[in-house]
């Protein structure tokens, strides 16, 4: 239980010890024992950080019911009455809508559950929303990016603090969730959607990972967490830099006025960006996409890029989210949203 309670505080000192945090809570091992974890400070009313300062803390929890399975609301409550009795308060239930569409019901549940999580965390006044997510969580990520192809963002996968969400158990894993559960006397509910195999991170989680640490032998799973770390460090300095570059190129609109997301115009200069490794070419393009509103993806990015060769078809290119880009005179490549 040490090392949870190390972890939560070390956490919520990165974030800068906000004094209301709500715990997302589905139930199972993972967000049950963090909040057992969360609830040990929360009925102190403080955290004590390493340099020996006092930091209140108040501590709510939400379980967000995402009605995807028989018995949901059933498991929802039962999971808030435990969350109530480890001294969390308020506990909250949430019912979302899950939209069937685009990525998949794994990608639609998430969008749906992290707006619910930020609008109980604005409605709280809650300074961060914290996440149970381990270790294993974190290499099962990684090893489904690289089967996608995805770059080194996607591969960088999930980090402590990002914004409003912090994920103390990084660090952790499964098995030490475990461990805190049965120590606080704890029953987690165990969701029968991990071990279906017509998910993909199902299959990674029962039977690849499984696979691959029979054959390679322990530490597979710390090594993809390392990768993600390496990876996730890397990409947070391109993006910065990318961010910056953009700022210096980029001209708002017929009078150079700022485009807001979901409408305007966004022109960049073609000699600038062939000369731009293409590390930050790629990430400067998609700063102007969705900067306009739009969804880049690897397809529609590398035809906006190919724009800037002064050769073949001068566009437009139409990119997800109603944004077209096309090469235009003195050596312009300009990006218009059409929403």
């Amino acid at each position: 239980m040490g090392n949870a309670r190390n972890a939560v505080r070390a956490a919520l000192e990165e974030a800068g010890w906000p004094a209301r945090v709500l715990v997302a809570c589905s139930g199972g091992p993972d967000s049950l024992a963090l909040a057992a974890a969360v609830a040990h400070y929360a009925r102190r009313g403080a955290v004590r950080g390493k340099g020996g300062g006092s930091h209140p803390l108040e501590a709510g929890a939400v379980v967000v019911d995402h009605q995807l399975q028989e018995g949901s609301g059933e498991v929802a409550r039962a999971t808030a009455h435990v969350l109530a009795g480890l001294g969390l308060s308020p506990v909250r239930v949430v019912t979302v809508e899950v939209q069937q569409a685009g990525e998949g019901p794994e990608a639609a549940a998430r969008i749906a559950r992290h707006e619910a999580l930020a609008a109980e965390a604005e409605a709280s006044g809650a300074g961060a929303v914290l996440l149970g997510h381990t270790l294993d969580d974190q290499a099962e990520q990684v090893l489904l990016g690289i089967a996608r192809g995805s770059g080194p963002r996607a591969l960088g996968a999930m980090r402590r603090v990002r914004g409003l969400l912090l994920r103390p158990f990084l660090g952790l894993r499964r098995a030490d969730t475990l461990d805190v559960c049965v120590a606080e006397g704890l029953d987690p509910w165990f969701d029968p959607t991990n071990e279906d195999p017509r998910f993909m991170r199902s299959r990674v989680r029962s039977a690849i990972m499984p696979f691959l640490e029979a054959e390679l032998g322990p530490g597979v799973a710390e090594g993809l967490a390392r990768t993600a770390a390496l990876l996730g460090a890397d990409a947070d300095w391109l993006d910065e830099e990318a961010r910056r570059t953009y700022a210096g190129l980029a001209e708002f609109g017929s009078s150079d006025t700022e485009v807001t997301p979901g409408g305007g115009e966004v022109t960049l200069p073609i000699d600038a960006l062939r000369a731009l490794p293409p590390a930050l070419r790629g990430r400067v393009l998609a700063l102007a996409v969705t900067d306009l509103g739009g969804q880049t993806t690897f397809e529609r990015l590398g035809a906006v890029e190919r724009l800037l060769e002064r050769r073949g078809s001068a566009g437009p290119v139409e990119v997800p989210g109603h944004v077209s880009a096309y090469r235009a005179a003195q050596g312009r490549l300009v990006l218009v949203s059409h929403r």
